[in-house]
């Protein structure tokens, strides 16, 4: 399941810069939300967020390190904020909230909260698990 949505680059209280967001779900990794995020005419950057986290980052602050969202002050029915870290600085960007709660909505039609565990293929995820050593 793919969504794409306007999101912006917050560059300072006064400007910021319109960017596009994919937001990418696959029922066979359940947890996590893919997003990428691009300018016009620039290669996507792909972040991976706990899908718990989007929902939580709805309601109030969530996350901390390198992925931080919450609601944007005085439009967290509006908007809220994605702040993302990384050697090279930090981006804030500012993204609709009715489209980010429309997306984990189609998210939950497909794998109902708290029946993730049985989306997952053990044997396959042992396997890689194993692999990497």
């Amino acid at each position: 399941m793919v969504q794409e949505l306007s999101a912006r680059l917050v560059v300072s209280h006064d400007y910021s810069l319109p960017m596009c967001m994919r937001l990418r779900y696959e029922p066979t990794d359940p947890y996590v939300i893919r997003a990428d995020f691009f300018a016009h005419g620039d290669d996507p950057v792909e972040w991976v967020l706990g899908r718990d986290l989007l929902i939580d980052g709805l309601r109030d602050s969530a996350g901390y390190g390198n992925v931080r969202i919450w609601p944007a002050a005085g439009r967290g029915d509006q908007a809220m904020h994605i702040a993302l870290g990384s050697s090279a600085g930090t981006a804030l960007l500012e993204v609709p909230v009715q489209d980010v709660k429309s997306f984990l909505k189609n998210t939950e039609a497909l794998v109902p909260l708290g029946t993730e565990p049985g989306r997952i293929d053990w044997g396959i995820e042992l396997a890689n698990l194993l692999a990497e050593h």
